[in-house]
């Protein structure tokens, strides 16, 4: 929604249907300025296959309009793209005069992991410490603001650590939050690898705005023969398994791995993937996520 600025108020229009991308598209070319997709259901995804981009079983379909949208239009726009009995329950609402982006940061407050490191909205730099190591964030198309039990698993982690002088890998690196952390927590080298051209800009964008150095990119043109002080992959579980050889191989001696993205009822068959390689262990759960962690002896 970055863009939209302020206007005279807003036409919200949420609906639910079998087909949640089929209606988020009507929406669009009703003249939605944007869509969003939430759980209509209280159904998580907690396991979605690799390279693939699941909705939910029932979704919320929500579409923001300028104010001189008329309603009826809309909706009508939206029928003649999609067969009536696919379409669910309609809401439409208008919306007072107010700039969207910014109410939505003020719910989101800079948050701390471990003892001094923060992440900071646009804005709210006020709000933390003076001597705080601060990763400048707001939320974007790619995953990862620190919000989610794993993101924070593994912001906890570098933050204990002395990453001075450090080389790091960030394999599946989102929004780059890890990797732009570990470079401001003093990291010298830093890559992030993606397999979604969007993260691997935002990671780009935000070590930017952030004034660190991280080379980001995706799996085709990331160097293959370079290892790392400290691997860091917060993934799923199934991936994470799979590329257990490949992550292993990327360490130094005396290097640290970290893995995020998992449950904890998945950690046993993570630690086995990876025990012919280095021994891990779980360091740390919240909510029922798991990190696991480990090092190769020098």
């Amino acid at each position: 929604m970055a863009g939209l600025g302020t206007s005279r108020g807003w036409l919200e229009i949420t609906a639910t249907g079998a087909d949640a991308e089929a209606l988020e598209d009507a929406l669009l070319d009703a003249g939605a300025l944007a869509v969003t997709l939430t759980d209509a259901a209280d159904v998580p995804i907690l396991e979605p296959e690799l390279g693939t981009h699941p909705t939910w079983p029932s979704t919320c379909v929500t579409g923001l309009f300028g104010a001189d949208a008329d309603e009826s239009q809309v909706l009508e726009s939206v029928r003649t793209l999609i067969p009536e009995t696919e379409i669910g329950p309609w809401s439409a609402s208008r919306l007072e005069d107010r700039q969207w982006v910014r109410a939505w940061l003020d719910h989101y407050h800079p948050m701390t992991f471990g003892e001094r490191l923060w992440i900071c909205p646009t804005g709210r730099e006020a709000d933390i410490p003076a001597d705080a190591v601060a990763v400048h964030l707001d939320p974007g198309l790619a995953f990862g603001t620190g919000t989610h039990s794993t993101t924070a698993l593994c912001l906890r982690w570098l933050d204990g650590m002395a990453c001075e002088g450090t080389s790091v890998l960030d394999m599946g690196c989102g929004s780059g939050v890890l990797a732009v952390a570990a470079a401001r927590l003093g990291a010298s080298r830093i890559d992030g690898v993606d397999i979604d051209p969007q993260a691997v800009q935002a990671t780009r964008d935000n070590a930017q705005r952030n004034a660190v150095t991280v080379q980001a990119w995706l799996p085709k043109d990331a160097p293959t023969d370079s290892r790392y002080d400290i691997v860091i992959a917060n993934i799923l579980a199934a991936p994470l398994i799979t590329m257990a050889p490949a992550l292993a191989a990327r360490l130094r001696p005396g290097g640290h791995l970290v893995l995020a993205g998992l449950l904890e009822s998945q950690a046993e068959d993570v630690i086995a993937a990876y025990a012919p390689y280095l021994p891990l262990r779980i360091g740390a759960v919240h909510d029922g996520w798991a990190r696991l962690q480990g090092h190769i002896d020098k």
